[in-house]
């Protein structure tokens, strides 16, 4: 049996498809090489995965209905899905909101169809996101807390997934799981985010813009825990049909400023800081509450931003060869 990784040449996907194949799955992984970010990186991440003879990559797009939907008679054997594909990046959406609903609505209405069509599929999980919590102010964020105040059409998309998920496991019986992740960074990580923009600048003597006047705090969570927590639910699916929502975080809300300085101690330099006022479509602040990802699957993260910066900083001397 094998399972289908969404998005195999993502940042989280990859890492996930390469766990998958050490412990000896077979592993079926889609993606379409996005060009929201530089698809050369993509290809890296692919390369190791490409040489594992349980590796099987198809170059699709997940919102093709024809091309997805071929999958349930040509890969037969797929028992789980682990859907990871979608379009990223809150501040993106307000200049090509299209794309969004495109491939995060379309895309898992797409996966969820071929979900209902594979006899005998174990489980479904997605990925879904902190961006849910919107302007939700109490913390940390619990999976219990209303998600009715999305503030980025990104937010919007990720809980009509959710809606979605919870539609098709009331209609057709699936075993589906949500995972809400928070700001995930580490080796091989998305160049549109934080960790990635702060290196970047600070190696190349740029400044580094700081939103809220730098009253920014967000839960940074290792990828390495992460695709231990996204395995850990994968192999525990619900004992009957129904749809569960997790979240997926350090459980430890992180200042910007100590953030900052944890990339200077590891690079060497001292960063140029430009404080700037926040947007109506930022969170100042995400924490999640983990309580309920431990008791059901044992989980807890291991690695602190104090430990996880410095090997994200390694990664990144040694892929660009500084």
């Amino acid at each position: 049996m094998s399972v289908l990784v969404t998005g195999a040449a993502g940042f989280i996907g990859s890492h996930v498809t390469r766990a998958l194949l050490a412990r000896g799955e077979t592993v079926v992984g889609i993606d379409n090489f996005s060009e929201y970010y530089d698809p050369v990186l993509k290809y890296a991440r692919l390369k190791p995965l490409r040489e594992d003879k349980g590796f099987t990559f198809i170059e699709a797009d997940i919102s093709d209905r024809e091309a997805m939907l071929a999958l349930a008679d040509r890969h037969g054997d797929i028992d789980r899905i682990v859907h990871l594909a979608a379009q990223p990046g809150v501040r993106h959406s307000l200049v090509d909101p299209y794309v969004y609903v495109q491939t995060n609505v379309m895309g898992q209405l797409v996966m969820l169809e071929l979900a209902k069509r594979i006899a005998g599929l174990k489980h479904f999980v997605y990925a879904s996101s902190s961006s849910v919590y919107g302007g939700n102010r109490k913390l940390p964020f619990s999976t219990n807390d209303p998600v009715d105040r999305p503030v980025s059409l990104y937010a919007a998309t990720k809980r009509a997934d959710e809606l979605m998920a919870e539609t098709y496991t009331h209609l057709f019986g699936l075993k589906a799981t949500g995972l809400r992740y928070f700001t995930v960074y580490g080796p091989w990580g998305r160049p549109d985010m934080s960790p990635y923009i702060f290196a970047k600048a600070i190696h190349e003597g740029r400044t580094i813009e700081l939103y809220h006047l730098g009253f920014v705090k967000r839960d940074y969570s290792y990828i390495d825990d992460i695709v231990d927590g996204t395995i850990a639910v994968l192999d525990k699916p619900a004992d009957a049909a129904s749809h569960r929502l997790y979240n997926l975080g350090a459980a430890r809300s992180e200042d910007i400023v100590h953030v900052v300085s944890l990339f200077e101690k590891a690079l060497g330099r001292e960063a140029k800081v430009e404080l700037k006022p926040g947007d109506p479509f930022d969170m100042q602040e995400t924490a999640a509450d983990i309580s309920d990802t431990t008791r059901d699957f044992g989980w807890t993260p291991r690695v602190p931003v104090e430990e996880g910066i410095p090997k994200f900083v390694d990664w990144f001397k040694s892929y660009y060869r500084l």
